[in-house]
């Protein structure tokens, strides 16, 4: 029984950690990571200061999420972001992914 539990608590560290790498790869070609790292600012924040920052906040996703989608400006200084980052492909299901993603950066 006990080897059946490991088992299956490695498969989900691996499922888990699948997820994670895919969705830094739906970061990496959708353009994000030209302006975004994940431990270090570039043009904008890394995304461990965005998590880090939002860590606290009930809202953080949508609220996110609605800033890739539609852009904005001012919550990092004064370099605006384009709406989805300026890559017109990015869905607003892979907007939400991404955010999903950026918030559980440590």
């Amino acid at each position: 029984m006990k080897a059946v539990w490991m088992g299956m608590a490695a498969a989900a560290v691996l499922l888990v950690s699948g997820q994670a790498s895919a969705d830094q790869a739906l970061a990496q070609k959708s353009g994000c990571m030209a302006c975004h790292g994940v431990d270090k600012k570039i043009v904008g924040p890394g995304y461990k200061e965005v998590a880090a920052k939002y860590k606290a906040d009930k809202g953080a996703e949508a609220k996110l999420t609605e800033k890739v989608i539609k852009g904005g400006v001012g919550a990092w200084g004064q370099v605006p972001m384009p709406a989805k980052g300026g890559n017109a492909a990015v869905s607003d299901a892979d907007a939400k992914t991404l955010v999903k993603w950026i918030l559980t950066q440590k």
